[in-house]
């Protein structure tokens, strides 16, 4: 028999134990594969779909205070800006909450010109343009939920009541709109008019600008110059790039990094105690048995490595499963990430190389002490115990 079917063997003395152990271990690096993957990417450098050439204007103590939409003329006049566009949380539920997906009054033509990579249907851009109630979505958006041009969408409000106190707003869909960047799709957009226009507060406003610059190495520069203008007025701003803002935005939830650290610090502790108090029960049941083999002429050390190939399997499998079933979240997480950044949602090789690394280091961590006491271990001394 090779050493690696003994150590399968010897796992399967109690099955259930191992099974329930195993399942531990593969939840605890699930969580780790999620974790780190969400830690990193909201601390990550820029995301696709970030463009250099864009910068984007919020309220200089929140991105969550709204803008006057009269900013936006004096925000033309800075050199070295082409264009402005600006949008606004919108929040609300399509049909449930698990349905969710990010909703933006618009300005139509200004707004899909600001973004050449969402392409649309020129005869669409004109009825979403002319029609004050219309919607437009990402093609995915349409699949996902059988809708067809014509549909009327309706959209539980959470944030924007209207006027008349009524919460469920109606759409008509009128386009759909593709792209080849993941990360800035799967927005559902409608006139800005029509939200302004019904919405029960904050008329003439807007949650934040989106501005071109012709020359991304002046980003600094016109940044600086467009919270001047706003300086000493009620509304002042805080200018800075699409990836900044995206992080920015997602901040708002907290430190996601020392989250994650405490949480994952908290859950390899129990799970080290865990294992470790199975592999010190495994060997207590089967001293006899090491005995047995150091009788038959197998040495010290290989009872040793017998011990701790038990625990690094156990670890390691446990480690693999967990990481690789991270991975295969991450596409369907992907959808609820990018209301918070541009970035596609997804682990990197670091983060499963690391898991697994990891889950080898936990395996010898909690099989060195039970390995030790096996190669220690007298055959008089083990047969008398059992």
């Amino acid at each position: 028999m090779s050493n690696l079917r003994l150590v399968w063997a010897n796992l399967h003395r109690h099955p259930v134990r191992t099974y329930l152990t195993l399942l531990s271990v593969l939840v605890a690096f699930l969580l780790f594969g999620l974790l780190r993957t969400l830690a990193i990417w909201f601390t990550a450098g820029p995301a696709e779909g970030a463009s250099a050439d864009r910068l984007v204007v919020t309220g200089k103590y929140a991105i969550i205070d709204l803008l006057p939409i009269s900013q936006m003329n004096a925000i033309l006049t800075v050199d070295g800006v082409e264009a402005v566009t600006h949008q606004t949380w919108f929040g609300g539920n399509y049909q449930d909450r698990s349905n969710f997906f990010p909703k933006f009054p618009v300005e139509p033509r200004a707004y899909f010109g600001m973004y050449p990579e969402l392409v649309i249907d020129p005869v669409e851009l004109d009825a979403f343009q002319r029609t004050r109630t219309g919607a437009v979505v990402p093609v995915e958006l349409m699949q996902r939920f059988g809708w067809q041009i014509g549909d009327k969408i309706p959209i539980e409000a959470d944030i924007w009541p209207m006027k008349d106190g009524n919460r469920n707003w109606v759409f008509d869909l009128v386009g759909s709109y593709t792209t080849e960047v993941e990360g800035i799709g799967g927005i559902f957009l409608f006139h800005y008019d029509f939200f302004d226009e019904a919405r029960d507060y904050g008329p003439g406003t807007v949650g934040w600008w989106t501005v071109r610059i012709a020359d991304a190495d002046r980003a600094p520069e016109v940044g600086k110059a467009i919270d001047a203008l706003f300086e000493n007025s009620q509304n002042p701003t805080k200018t800075g790039t699409e990836d900044e803002f995206g992080r920015a935005f997602a901040a708002q939830i907290g430190d996601i990094g020392l989250m994650a650290t405490g949480i994952l610090s908290a859950v390899f502790f129990t799970v080290l105690l865990l294992t470790g108090n199975t592999m010190a029960q495994a060997l207590r049941e089967r001293i006899p048995e090491l005995a047995v083999l150091k009788t038959l002429g197998f040495g010290n050390n290989r009872v040793a490595w017998y011990v701790l190939g038990e625990s690094v399997l156990i670890c390691t499998l446990g480690g693999i499963l967990g990481v690789g079933m991270a991975a295969l979240v991450g596409p369907v997480a992907n959808s609820f990430a990018q209301q918070f950044a541009p970035g596609a949602f997804g682990m990197s090789w670091s983060v499963a190389a690391a898991g697994v690394g990891v889950a080898v280091l936990l395996g010898v961590v909690v099989g060195a002490v039970p390995a030790w006491s096996a190669r220690r271990l007298s055959i008089a001394d083990a047969l008398r115990r059992g």
